[in-house]
């Protein structure tokens, strides 16, 4: 039987979250956490309706992961998120002790990977999972800011 929980099947739900940023104006930027093919959160960025620099998808997934599991570290979970994390979502990331982040689009210049930022040691890192459809809705949304 073939599993249907692969990595694109949770990656559209997080662009999903994403579609929903898209529409209250927020930066198109959604992420899901996942134990034992169970999503336990679903977030999207909130730094608009929030007035809150740090309410990028990553840092409201965390927390909202560790309120549903009842403690501080991720182990055993996997974010995926539509767009590389920054510095601040990376370090959070970090001493969260996430097993796995898979992301969509690469942030060529305010990606972790471009600044230097490093993951937890035993955090498993893969991109480029439906990196076109994030990437265009970046792109959009940006787009239509500029009209």
């Amino acid at each position: 039987m073939e599993n249907i929980f692969t990595d694109a099947y949770f990656m559209k739900k997080a662009l999903q979250e994403a579609e929903i940023a898209f529409e209250k104006g927020e930066i198109p930027v959604g992420a899901i956490v996942v134990v034992d093919n169970r999503v336990i959160a679903r977030t999207h960025n909130l730094t608009e309706l929030l007035n809150d620099v740090t309410a990028h998808a990553e840092m409201q997934a965390i927390t909202s992961s560790a309120n549903f599991l009842g403690g501080k570290y991720l182990k055993d979970c996997t974010l995926y998120v539509t767009l590389e994390p920054c510095q601040m979502c990376a370090g959070a990331l970090y001493w969260s002790q996430i097993t796995k982040i898979v992301f969509g689009a690469r942030d060529e210049h305010r990606g972790f990977m471009k600044m230097g930022t490093q993951l937890h040691p035993k955090t498993i890192v893969v991109g480029g999972i439906m990196e076109n459809e994030a990437s265009e809705l970046m792109k959009r949304f940006f787009a239509k800011k500029r009209k």
